[in-house]
């Protein structure tokens, strides 16, 4: 059976990879159709977008849309390459914790201009080349610590979902908000019946009296920082044994027995060295 182009992965790299393509002066395009369901992703969220309603607000038929892009799966792919290439020039000096801590604002900033990003779940959206640079970006803030591949690999998705998640509190708040037309500061306010039943909690009423909540942390600021710090730890403990750890893949390193002290862990990761350095 003959596969759609919805279905065809292949199709899907093609336009978010498409390179240099000219926007007509006139009529439908697909930079057109991603700007306007980003637009509409902006005012309704993720749940309200539909190719019907891009084409509406487009002013044409919901058929047309489809010469364009097969879908709605590959239109949020679209959608979300083009956001993320509202990321700003990305600081090329400072040390590692200063430039990672500016790309996780900069994601923070996009994801509160467009928070429905938040609401894109799942594993299995095709990158596109600005997804690719900003990933490469935050690795490379990480590449030149002791860390191990697998560990940078592994911050960099930590800092990610930590972002994410943030985002997600700001679009449920948001949506419950759009639905009840009562600010989240009024619900809260009007639970005066839960706030004196309190009482018999004894470290919550004590955190309540001392002011705790009068002037809350900045979830996203104090949450970033903590992070950080631990991976901070994490970075110092790694530059103290530097020198036992392979250069290749960061795995602990046997002590030569005589002569110069080793380099790598095994004869493979020394081969993939040799080759890395050679292709440049």
């Amino acid at each position: 059976m003959a596969r759609g182009r919805a279905d065809d992965p292949d199709h899907g790299v093609e336009l978010l990879w498409r390179a240099g393509d000219r926007e007509p002066r006139q009529g439908l395009s697909l930079p057109r159709i991603v700007r306007a369901a980003v637009e509409l992703a902006d005012d309704e969220g993720l749940a309200g977008l539909s190719m019907r309603k891009v084409a509406d607000r487009l002013g044409f038929t919901t058929m047309s849309l489809y010469r364009h892009v097969p879908g709605r799966g590959q239109l949020v792919d679209l959608m979300l390459d083009e956001v993320l290439g509202e990321h700003p020039q990305a600081p090329e000096t400072g040390g590692w914790r200063a430039r990672l801590e500016a790309v996780a604002r900069h994601a923070w900033e996009i994801r509160k201009r467009h928070p429905w990003l938040a609401e894109v779940r799942g594993s299995r959206h095709v990158p596109g080349p600005n997804a690719v640079a900003h990933y490469d970006y935050m690795l490379s803030t990480l590449a030149g610590t002791a860390l191990r591949p697998s560990e940078v690999i592994a911050v960099v998705g930590m800092v990610g979902r930590f972002v994410d998640a943030e985002a997600l509190v700001l679009v449920e708040t948001r949506r419950e908000e759009r639905r009840s037309g009562v600010s989240e500061e009024e619900w809260w306010g009007s639970r005066d019946s839960l706030y004196e039943r309190l009482d018999r909690y004894p470290t919550l009423s004590h955190l309540w009296t001392a002011g705790g909540w009068d002037h809350p942390e900045d979830s996203f600021d104090f949450g970033l920082r903590r992070l950080l710090d631990g991976v901070e730890v994490l970075v110092r403990q790694r530059d103290e044994i530097r020198d036992e750890m392979c250069a290749e893949c960061g795995g602990p390193l046997e002590p030569a027995p005589s002569g110069r002290p080793r380099v790598y862990c095994s004869r493979a990761c020394q081969q993939r060295a040799y080759r890395r350095r050679r292709n440049g």
